[in-house]
């Protein structure tokens, strides 16, 4: 088949475009409601130049939820072998959970609602993905039993309450809304840290040891430009 325009350093912008164009069109009306037709039109590509970019529309679907997932799980795994105790950690990791639900509204839509359209194959690879986030979290929740942060716990149930504040944030928020990012995590940790919290420690210390930390070093793991990841 002969090559689309775009080929060579423009491809791989026009791909993501077109992720993100088909990303946009799936959370407003539904993965199995948009047909390969309707993304073609609002592309501007032919069904043909189009397979070329994006094999198929499943192919689509694997691509918005990877563009999810393997940036968050990076930098959350990088975030989690910090050198600073496991609440600051947790509060740095909320943040950034948070950044990439703000940032990627439409992503986060089809990663919440259409992973039941993916194949068997590419369903279980997904479903890893997502484990392994979640074990990140729940090996930082341990951390900070351990550390005599957090009273005894079941971890599992631990790390459901802290993804379960998070994750639904994407049906409600706003980004140019009155709260940012910073102001949601701040919140969210405030209540979660004071239920999680072993007696006697003070949880109203980790905002403050959390901006010197960042003012420390300011080349702390962060989320890349919005783009779409390769699955």
């Amino acid at each position: 088949m002969p090559r689309p325009p775009g080929h060579g350093s423009a491809f791989e912008p026009r791909r993501r475009e077109i992720i993100d164009t088909a990303a946009e069109l799936f959370a407003r009306r539904g993965y199995a409601a948009t047909g390969i037709t309707e993304i073609c039109e609002a592309v501007g590509l032919a069904r043909g130049a189009l397979y070329y970019y994006i094999g198929s529309k499943e192919q689509l679907l694997v691509e918005i939820q990877s563009a999810v997932l393997v940036p968050l799980l990076a930098t959350a795994t990088a975030v989690a072998e910090l050198d600073v105790r496991p609440v600051v950690r947790l509060r740095l990791l909320s943040e950034l959970l948070l950044e990439q639900i703000v940032q990627r509204l439409d992503h986060i839509w089809v990663y919440e609602h259409d992973y039941r359209q993916l194949s068997p194959e590419n369903q279980a690879t997904l479903v890893a993905q997502r484990h392994a986030f979640e074990d990140v979290v729940a090996q930082l929740l341990a951390a900070a039993v351990e550390a005599g942060e957090f009273r005894q716990m079941d971890v599992r149930l631990g790390m459901l309450q802290f993804l379960n504040m998070h994750n639904h944030t994407y049906q409600w928020v706003r980004p140019t809304g009155r709260w940012d990012v910073v102001h949601l995590s701040r919140e969210y940790c405030a209540t979660l840290f004071r239920g999680f919290a072993a007696p006697g420690f003070d949880t109203s210390t980790v905002e403050a040891e959390t901006a010197r930390f960042r003012a420390a070093h300011p080349d702390l793991p962060r989320l890349g430009p919005v783009t779409a990841a390769p699955a």
